[in-house]
């Protein structure tokens, strides 16, 4: 299975914070499964922790490293990408989120997220 990972997973995987997820830590290391994380999330590290926000302990530097040495893979952001966010409904005012789930739909990927909102986009996003 492809998996997308949302942008708080991919930090608490990285991290193996204990706020991880029992399910979403089965899915990232189940044989099989392709974990990948998005161009956008490191964008969104990087600008949360340049703006000195407490909850970004890392910067997007140290998370695009950090991700590459999981094994996990990058998922970059296309004009498809893009003119899909368009398409979809107001569930989410987050434009991180909304280009994550836009991404998952066009790829099409398993969006994996601890986030509701983002669980209404499709019955293909996993809620953990």
């Amino acid at each position: 299975m492809n998996l997308l990972l949302d942008t708080h997973i991919a930090l608490w995987a990285i991290a193996d914070s204990p706020r991880l997820p029992a399910r979403a830590r089965e899915l990232i290391l189940a044989p099989g499964n392709t974990v990948w994380v998005s161009a956008a999330s490191v964008w969104e590290i990087a600008i949360k922790q340049a703006l000195g926000r407490g909850d970004m302990p890392v910067s997007g530097p140290q998370a695009l490293a950090y991700f590459e040495q999981s094994g996990f893979q990058m998922l970059a952001v296309s004009a498809e990408h893009a003119a899909t966010v368009g398409e979809l409904p107001n569930h989410h005012a987050d434009p991180f989120d909304r280009m994550l789930a836009a991404q998952a739909l066009a790829e099409p990927l398993r969006l994996v997220t601890h986030d509701a909102q983002l669980a209404r986009y499709s019955d293909t996003v996993i809620l953990v």
